[in-house]
């Protein structure tokens, strides 16, 4: 009887090492931890709503001001649904909305925040809420990106674009370099132009945690900066009596 090839061989072994992990990691172990937990711990084992951030708000969706707003969430705060937006640094320009136009499903276009966006728009709100300053570095008043496309790519610019402010909203400077800027046309082509944010002199007052989501999008956590932003505009908190 003919011996099958070494690297037959090698092949089958790895199949069988698969075979056998995979029943013991991805059936057996699970099941035995599943039926422990559920065993040792009773219900908790199902996990619970209330360990995870939440949507405080109203049937308006305005937020409710008696309850610490928990961080934004990527997932709307879905426990089948965690997952990071995948938005980085480098996200900073919107998709403009097209008057009018309508996607394959007959949706109104609403276009595509970028993640620069998202935060301004927080942090604008946040602030509103909270009666302080919503505004913040790279933001424009009208809580968008302050992002500017400049053409040519190269060299001295000869137009300017603010790319996230849509028309006939007025850009958030009025010059650069010289030469006046647009604001942003819906369904125009800017890719050919340099993406050049612009820095505002400011200082935020809304911290970080208000306007970004964790990794999970579940995170109930806030900064101790946060919750003392939240606190003033909590109605018992004038009532706590004193301690001391």
């Amino acid at each position: 009887m003919n011996r099958l090839p070494s690297w037959i061989r090698q092949h089958l072994a790895a199949l069988r090492a698969v075979a056998v992990l995979t029943v013991i990691l991805g059936v057996a172990y699970p099941l035995v931890t599943t039926g422990v937990a559920q065993a040792v711990f009773n219900g908790n084992a199902n996990g619970n709503p209330a360990l995870i951030g939440q949507s405080f708000t109203d049937a308006d969706g305005d937020p409710v001001a008696k309850y610490f707003q928990s961080r934004p969430s990527a997932g709307g705060y879905d426990m089948l649904a965690t997952a990071a937006g995948n938005l980085g640094p480098e996200d900073v320009l919107d998709t403009l909305p097209v008057p009018g136009a309508v996607d394959d499903e007959g949706h109104p276009d609403t276009g595509k925040q970028s993640l620069l966006t998202q935060v301004c728009a927080r942090s604008a709100a946040i602030g509103h809420l909270e009666g302080v300053s919503g505004a913040r570095p790279y933001c424009t008043p009208d809580g968008v990106g302050a992002v500017l496309k400049l053409f040519p790519a190269l060299g001295t610019p000869t137009r300017a674009v603010s790319v996230n402010q849509a028309c006939p909203a007025q850009p958030f400077v009025a010059t650069y370099q010289g030469v006046t800027v647009e604001c942003g046309k819906p369904g125009e082509d800017y890719s050919a132009g340099r993406t050049v944010p612009i820095r505002g002199d400011v200082t935020a007052v809304v911290p970080p945690d208000a306007v970004t989501a964790s990794a999970s999008s579940l995170d109930p956590h806030i900064s101790v900066a946060y919750a003392e932003l939240q606190a003033p505009a909590w109605p018992g908190s004038a009532a706590c009596p004193s301690t001391g």
